[in-house]
């Protein structure tokens, strides 16, 4: 059981409500579990051709549906931040003392094995305990 629990979502995936329920699940009383979503600012040259306001008009809807993903939910506070998925998470959970991270992960194919997935990274680099909560897919 477990104080404090990270469930990093990926706004786009269907597996939110069944990490939130693993962490429900997994969380001691009083404890607190954080729904973090990490915005990924567009890189490289296809930044040259956004404008700040269409990429503040993206971190905006990314708040907005991570706060109605949670809604209702007891004892779940949802976070957005901006930065490299998989070293967001790793570092948000150092540095905010997570006892557990519970992430989703779909079946991992040959671009998995040879890049890597998120999910991948975090279980090898997290400073705490992963539970990784595959798709059924």
């Amino acid at each position: 059981m477990y104080k404090k629990i990270l469930v990093p979502l990926a706004l786009d995936h269907g597996i939110a409500p069944q990490t939130l329920g693993v962490a429900k699940a997994l969380l001691l009383p009083g404890g607190e579990i954080v729904a973090l979503h990490v915005y990924e600012a567009p890189q490289g040259s296809v930044s040259v051709y956004l404008d700040e306001e269409a990429v503040k008009a993206g971190f905006d809807a990314a708040c907005t549906r991570l706060s109605e993903k949670v809604a209702g939910l007891d004892g779940v506070t949802g976070l957005v931040l901006k930065g490299h998925t998989a070293r967001t998470i790793i570092d948000y959970a150092a540095d905010n003392d997570v006892d557990c991270i519970v992430i989703g992960s779909h079946k991992p194919d040959l671009r998995d094995y040879l890049l890597g997935s998120t999910a991948g990274r975090v279980v090898r680099h997290a400073p705490c305990a992963v539970h990784v909560q595959r798709t059924r897919n």
